[in-house]
């Protein structure tokens, strides 16, 4: 059983879910991909997970890097999609990275040909919004797509994180 919770962010109502130790989900509400791993039913109370994610989330939303990282669960994902998600964790608060690049990092570590449209994919169906950061990612002709929460909020959260967002245009 899947257990949810809530938070309100400036920038709307988001979703939590966790397995009861980990988060497993954070959505914006109504976002492209909502409750992806609430397959199964859910049942909405407190377990201590959440706790820890709403303190990383008040300090992200106040405009601070959070130097923790509550315990996540990327549960059902390939290892493709999960060693795209770790990357997401690497880039730096404020710093955004192209699909081309991650695809590019992916290839030197493993050898095996990785497009920049997979890398996408996986990015475009991450479960835990905000916290992996997949606002971060930006396309190489300085585009902003690909955000399930919104392009809106894309751009909001990448000007909550002082990132230069002067160059980017929508898509």
């Amino acid at each position: 059983m899947v257990i949810t919770g809530r938070y309100a962010s400036p920038l709307g109502g988001i979703t939590l879910a966790s397995d009861g130790t980990a988060l497993s989900g954070l959505w914006f509400d109504g976002q492209k991909y909502f409750g992806g791993t609430l397959k199964g039913g859910y049942v909405e109370r407190e377990v201590p997970v959440f706790c820890q994610v709403r303190r990383w989330l008040d300090k992200y939303f106040s405009g601070k890097a959070p130097d923790f990282l509550p315990p996540l669960a990327m549960e059902g994902a390939s290892p493709f999609r999960k060693t795209v998600w770790e990357i997401l964790l690497s880039i730096p608060f404020g710093s955004t990275l192209t699909y081309g690049l991650i695809a590019a990092r992916m290839q030197s570590e493993t050898g095996k040909r990785v497009s920049a449209q997979a890398v996408g994919g996986a990015v475009g169906h991450n479960p835990i919004s905000v916290i992996i950061p997949c606002h971060r990612v930006v396309g190489s002709d300085g585009s902003l797509t690909g955000y399930a929460g919104g392009l809106d909020k894309k751009l909001n959260l990448l000007k909550l994180e002082g990132a230069d967002v002067s160059g980017f245009r929508f898509k």
